[in-house]
């Protein structure tokens, strides 16, 4: 048996409501690892070239990666492939929470999903086993109504989750996979993909144990975890990801007015001391994790009432409705956020559909009787609110706005193309890259489009001497953040491809390893004798393989 993984992958038949297995030899997990790297060898070998992403011949993907479900800090992560509905390109999100490591605990490393059903339906996994369900009496729920009804009728309230709303239902480009109600595989529009397919929700529960190639020195790494993240990660715990809100007001690249600025007059009332001393009630924490990063928050006010049950908004989503919308109220932001989980709604995405709106509203593009009434100028939280609603329910100009920015703004006329943020047709995420040429460049070559999380952070190498990190791959040079030369090109091609490395092991990045702690957490999960330049040509090789898609298409 392959240590480190279930050894199976599930193959789902939707069309013929028919589920078969294999079972990859140790030289196909070596090679792709997990995650992302599944992502793209499936896609990259199965979805015919011209396939509809909302047709039939597109193909959906969950996978595990090699950490995923193992018990140390960062271990809660997976991915989700598909055909992007926005790009026409390859798609793919990763998502933390518990509904990864369930599945791998359930038999099975990937899902690979086929057809379109003929009804509503969603999958059930456990302990090896593969069931298709009818779904639908759950057809129209919202993911928290769905979540309840599932667990009902399992009759196990601690049956894991990926699922859509109704957004994903009404194939809004947007829309996204849901785990566990807080926690999103957000970008490239893959609740969509979900939702074309008939496919309402995965379900798993398992109990098995993945064998593990050296127990005692997982256990070494797991304590020297537990011993150190306090004094590494503090600032994620106390603030979570909204606690960087005031470093980039200070920088000038807060996202503000859809992108219009790059400073916001009311960032300190959106940021992480005002959202932890108003709103937080509790924080949350992924798999095995005890940083708990995520925030939950609350609100009664009449109107704005959020449901902690959804969680809390992090920075991407803060930036989206808040800063990018002009909007200071965190009570609105929340709002929004809630709306997104139970629609299943990329909230960065869904956020910039928003300002773009607003923006075209502003320059007299769309006027009152195109918006409904609504009075959308920047600042506006309530119009914003009723806004994200229309969007997930694709009611009036929301039905618009939810075929994705592309379309949008081709439906939308004059020169509203001229107001529309994107790469590939991927809305940019909360980051200015304007001041961060290196990350201009990540969303300018990215398979993705514009995407934060398989990219290069400038910061480290404006740094006076450069990290050791950046040393490790034979960049000495400091370099601007504004500037972009073959140095910085050589650090983003090194440190781009590590982040997919990241992903493909379905590893946090948040959690405080070193590169040679990376390395050594792998072969103590598989027993392989693996190092940074075998890792790191695994990166290239998902990378490259997500482009050559791509050009195909």
């Amino acid at each position: 048996m392959v240590k480190g993984y279930a050894g199976k992958i599930l193959r789902v038949d939707l069309s013929a409501e028919r589920t078969s297995v294999e079972e990859p030899p140790e030289s196909f997990y070596r090679r792709y690892l997990g995650g992302n790297g599944f992502v793209a060898h499936y896609l990259l070998k199965e979805v015919p070239q011209g396939a509809d992403p909302l047709g039939p011949d597109n193909v959906l993907i969950f996978a595990a990666g090699t950490v995923t479900g193992i018990p140390v800090a960062g271990a809660g992560r997976s991915a989700v492939g598909a055909k992007s509905p926005l790009t026409g390109g390859y798609g793919e999100a990763d998502v933390g929470g518990f509904f990864g490591a369930e599945m791998k605990r359930a038999g099975f490393d990937a899902i690979v999903v086929t057809g379109q059903a003929k009804r509503p339906v969603y999958l059930w996994i456990q302990d090896g086993v593969a069931e298709i369900r009818s779904a639908e009496g759950l057809w129209g729920m919202t993911t928290l109504e769905t979540q309840e009804a599932i667990h009902e009728e399992l009759g196990d309230r601690r049956v894991r989750l990926a699922m859509i709303g109704p957004g994903g239902e009404k194939m809004v480009r947007t829309a996204c996979v849901i785990n566990d109600l807080r926690h999103a595989a957000g970008r490239t529009g893959l609740g969509a993909v979900m939702g074309s397919k008939n496919l309402k929700a995965v379900a798993a529960r398992g109990k098995m144990n993945v064998p593990l190639g050296d127990p005692e020195g997982l256990r070494a790494l797991a304590k020297w975890m537990r011993d150190n993240w306090k004094e590494k990660s503090w600032g994620m715990y106390d603030l979570g990801t909204p606690g960087g809100i005031m470093d980039l007001q200070e920088a000038g690249q807060l996202p503000t007015r859809n992108f219009q600025d790059g400073q916001f007059e009311g960032a300190e009332e959106i940021s992480g001391t005002t959202l932890r001393d108003t709103l937080l009630i509790d924080r949350e924490g992924c798999y095995a994790c005890p940083i708990r990063c995520k925030r939950v928050v609350k609100v009664d006010e009449p109107g704005m009432q959020v449901n902690p049950i959804y969680g809390g908004p992090e920075y991407e989503t803060i930036g989206a409705f808040g800063s990018n919308c002009g909007v200071s109220d965190l009570k609105a932001v929340s709002k929004c956020h809630e709306i997104c989980n139970a629609y299943s709604l990329d909230t960065i995405a869904t956020g910039m559909l928003v300002s773009f709106a607003m923006e075209c509203y502003e320059k007299g593009i769309l006027t009152r009787e195109d918006t409904g009434g609504l009075d959308l100028r920047f600042g506006n939280g309530a119009a914003m609110v009723e806004l994200t609603q229309m969007i997930a329910e694709r009611r009036g100009l929301g039905d618009v706005l939810a075929e994705g920015p592309v379309h949008a703004a081709e439906k939308i006329g004059g020169d509203a193309h001229l107001y529309n943020i994107h790469v590939k047709g991927q809305a940019f995420p909360m980051h200015e890259c304007r001041t961060r040429h290196g990350q201009a460049l990540g969303y300018a070559v990215s398979p993705t489009g514009a995407d934060h999380m398989h990219n290069f952070w400038d910061a480290g190498l404006s740094k006076d001497p450069v990290g050791d990190r950046l040393q490790n791959y034979g960049v000495y040079e400091s370099v601007p953040q504004t500037e972009l030369n073959a140095t910085k090109v050589r650090a983003y091609t090194f440190d781009t491809n590590w982040q997919w490395v990241h992903n493909h092991l379905g590893h946090c990045m948040f959690i405080p390893w070193s590169r040679e702690q990376m390395v050594d957490l792998v072969n103590a999960i598989t027993g392989w004798k693996t190092d940074t330049y075998e890792l790191m040509k695994v990166g290239e090789r998902g990378v490259t393989m997500a482009r050559v898609f791509n050009l195909r298409e």
